[in-house]
C-alpha cells in the first residue's frame, strides 16, 4: 500500500469514527441500518485535497475503531 492510499484510508477511518461518535444528536441505533450503504461525507486529507467516501464506491473500505490511547503501527 503506497503512502497516498494509506493517507486516504487513515482519513476515511478517522472520518467514520468522528461521524459515529458525533452523530449530530441522531440515535445511532436508527441512524444507520446494517447492510445499507454508508452516507457520503467529505473531509480534508493531510495533503489539503478533499476526499469523499463516494470516491471509493465499488471498492472495499475497511473501517477500524480503536481507543484514543492506542497508536496503530
Amino acid at each position: 500500500m503506497n503512502a497516498r492510499t494509506r493517507a486516504r484510508t487513515s482519513v476515511l477511518i478517522g472520518a467514520l469514527l468522528v461521524a459515529a461518535l458525533g452523530g449530530g444528536g441522531a440515535d445511532v441505533a436508527t441512524a444507520l441500518e446494517i447492510g445499507k450503504p454508508a452516507p457520503d461525507f467529505t473531509l480534508p486529507a493531510t495533503t489539503g485535497e478533499k476526499i469523499s467516501l463516494s470516491q471509493f464506491r465499488g471498492k472495499l473500505v475497511l473501517i477500524e475503531f480503536y481507543g484514543a490511547a492506542f497508536v496503530p503501527t
